[in-house]
Order: structure tokens, then sequence, then C-alpha cells
């Protein structure tokens, strides 16, 4: 059965879509059959692997409202194994539609265990709130992957984040967990740096992944060409750290079999 993850951080700014990115496109450069499913209105999971914002076609939001068939917003990417279903703007009218369906909470979990065996992995791009959108993400997902950065305001909104979790654990799915925290944008020059990945280990334990990952300016650079970097510059800071992080997420599901 395919395992269905959530990248997600209601905090802007700390590496979510770039995490969920550049780790599903390693792994379907490693022979892994991905999935990345944008639920951000922003559209960037999309573009940064090689699918331009849809103005005209099927997104999440027509499959989310029941306008379209699964098939019908499924789209190749640059990469062979790596398929994407869109987003664009047109996805913040989602929440106010959902809102008015029965079990609206479970929209997405319905439509996704409908394919979920069609690949080993499917990643959703979490949209940087905790409305409904993330809700119904979470009530799909087995487990979440949460990147954090390395400064002090990052800590400050984790414990809503953690709340909101519990809560879909105790209402909507009791069988979500934690897959693993990723310290992001880290420069270990910095003694607050230190301070707040000292915190954050102590709070999380084994589930904060040994793969950092590091301030790096080609893995900024890459989604302005449509590309996750392992085919922009793999050979970068940020590229083979997001790669070890790829083997370290594959090690770990090796361990749970």
């Amino acid at each position: 059965m395919g395992k269905i993850i959530s990248v997600t951080n209601q905090k802007g700014g700390v590496g979510k879509t770039t995490t969920c990115v550049n780790l599903a496109a390693y792994l379907a450069e490693m022979g892994k059959k991905i999935l990345l499913l944008d639920m951000d209105p922003q559209g960037n999971a999309c573009s940064s692997v090689g699918v331009e914002k849809i103005e005209e076609g099927k997104t999440i939001y027509e499959l989310l409202i029941g306008e379209c068939k699964f098939e019908d917003c499924l789209y190749d990417t640059v990469i062979k194994n790596l398929k994407v279903i869109p987003s664009n703007v047109d996805l913040s009218g989602a929440e106010v539609e959902l809102v008015g369906m029965e079990d609206r909470e479970r929209v997405l979990k319905k439509i996704l265990n409908k394919y979920r065996n069609n690949y080993d992995y499917i990643f959703i791009d979490c949209p940087p709130s905790l409305g409904l959108l993330t809700v119904n993400a979470l009530t799909a997902t087995d487990t979440i992957i949460i990147p954090i950065q390395c400064e002090y305001f990052a800590l400050v909104g984790l414990g809503q984040l953690m709340n909101t979790v519990r809560l879909v654990k105790k209402v909507l799915n009791e069988n979500i967990e934690i897959e693993g925290v990723l310290l992001t944008m880290k420069d270990n020059r910095s003694s607050l740096v230190r301070d707040v990945s000292d915190e954050i280990n102590n709070y999380f334990g084994a589930k904060v992944f040994k793969t950092t990952i590091p301030r790096n300016v080609r893995l900024a650079e890459a989604p302005s060409h449509n590309l996750p970097i392992s085919q922009y510059d793999c050979r970068s800071k940020g590229g083979t750290a997001y790669k070890a992080l790829a083997e370290e997420f594959l090690e770990r599901q090796e361990g749970e079999n």
C-alpha cells in the first residue's frame, strides 16, 4: 500500500515546499513511484517540477469539488517516476466550497484511498495555514514531515501545529504519526541556531532527521528554472543534502518493515 505523507508547517518561509519537491524528486530518481500533490494555492510545488501554473485545465481544486476525475488532473513532470496534481489560485476558494460539503474533512482522503496503491509514496505540499485544506491533508495522511527553520520564531507556531495534529488524531485520523522533523536553513556558525537545534532535538528526539538542510543559493535558484535541485545542481550543498535526506528517509522505511 502506498504511503501518504504531508509536509506541513503553518509558518511560511521554512522550506516546506522546497522539502516536499526535492525529497519527492530524489525518491523518484531512486526508482520509487511518486505522486506530488500541490495543496498550496500559490502553486509553487508544481511549477518547481516543470509544470507551469495551470490557468486552464484541471487542478486539485476541480478534483476536490468533484468537477473532474483523478486522471484528468494528473500531469507528467521533468522526472520520469514523478507525477503531479497541480494547484492554482482557484484553490483559495475551495475552503469556502468545502464548508458546505458532507464529511468535508475527509474529501481528500476518500479520493486518495482509491489511488494510493498506484504509488510508493504520495507527498502533499500543505498550505502555510491550519485551515480546511490542511485539515483535509492531515486527515488523508499516514505521516507528516515538519520542516523547521533554525531560528527562534520558527518555534513559536510549533505548539499550534502540534495541537492541530493531536486534534486530528483524536477526531479524524487516529493513525497519523510524525514521520520526521527536518532542520532547514541551518548555519552552524550561529549560536542561536545551535540552541534552537538542541531544543528541537530535546522535544522530538529520534523523530528529528540526522540530515539537515543548509542555506544554499542554488536551492533558492532552482524553482525559478522550474526544476528540482536534483536537476538544477545536484552537486550543490542543497542538492547533496536533499539526496542524503532521501537516503535517510528510505532507511527509516526499511527499518519500519
